[in-house]
């Protein structure tokens, strides 16, 4: 008899977010979350420009004068998940699961080996052989150069989990150059499209991945949300309140 499976909600965006709105959405639906006032969450977007200092970031992983980063266009932010910097922008997909850890990992380790083993599948449908690396969180391209092609970065709080991960899909990968990716010296990054995937776009990629997920996490998404604008996300607030979904589509339709 098949395992049951948990309930989950997904919740896609069609058009790129602020980094500062996606932050404001995770936190008030990981609250939610930590209450039992929803189901497990993921959410997946795109971001407008913008480069993210996790925890072990290092001084030596940016450049002196941060104002470079900013000149690019993009925003700068800190934030609290692991890992160092990387930068995120259209054309990458990512993935923030709000998601009761206990319930599907028996601790961090295998939460991350979790997340990555969605992103080995996905590639492979594409034909692209992704690998994990000991000690570096994340998937990778070994051929014909190494290379990173998804970065992960999680935080665990009052038992959710927060932040997640992001799959190069059909990026520009110039703002790298200014860093060092997820702290790594001369690390080379790549895309799903320079790996040589024919036909990609986020699109069709989160809807595999949609699949995916489920699959590895033993989800049912009894509701899948599509949100049009964003113009639904309260701007940063002091206090938790209630997030007012406004579904375009409550089944997930599409290539």
């Amino acid at each position: 008899m098949a395992a049951e499976r948990e309930w989950g909600e997904l919740l896609i965006f069609d058009h790129p977010l602020s980094y500062q709105k996606g932050w404001t959405l995770q936190s008030l639906l990981h609250q939610e979350r930590v209450l039992n006032q929803r189901p497990d969450t993921v959410i997946m977007l795109e971001h407008h420009p913008v480069y993210t200092l996790g925890r072990t970031t290092k001084p030596a992983d940016l450049p002196q004068d941060e104002q470079i980063l900013r000149e690019t266009g993009a925003e700068v932010q800190v934030v609290n998940r692991g890992g160092s910097i990387t930068f995120h922008g259209p054309g990458q997909l990512v993935v923030y699961p709000l998601l009761k850890v206990a319930t599907y990992a028996a601790g961090p380790r295998r939460f991350v080996w979790m997340l990555e083993e969605a992103v080995l599948r996905l590639l492979a449908q594409w034909n692209i052989e992704g690998c994990r690396l000991a000690g570096r969180p994340g998937v990778w391209v070994a051929s014909p150069e190494l290379a990173k092609i998804a970065s992960i970065g999680i935080r665990i709080q009052q038992g959710v989990s927060l932040h997640g991960f992001a799959v190069n899909v059909d990026m520009d990968l110039s703002p790298f150059a200014l860093i060092h990716p997820c702290g790594i010296t001369n690390c080379r990054v790549t895309t799903m499209r320079l790996e040589g995937a024919q036909d990609v776009s986020i699109k069709a990629v989160r809807r595999h991945l949609a699949d995916l997920f489920r699959d590895v996490f033993g989800l049912e998404w009894t509701t899948i949300l599509h949100m049009a604008d964003n113009h639904a996300i309260p701007d940063p607030v002091s206090h938790l309140t209630p997030f007012p979904l406004k579904p375009v589509e409550k089944r997930y339709a599409g290539t």
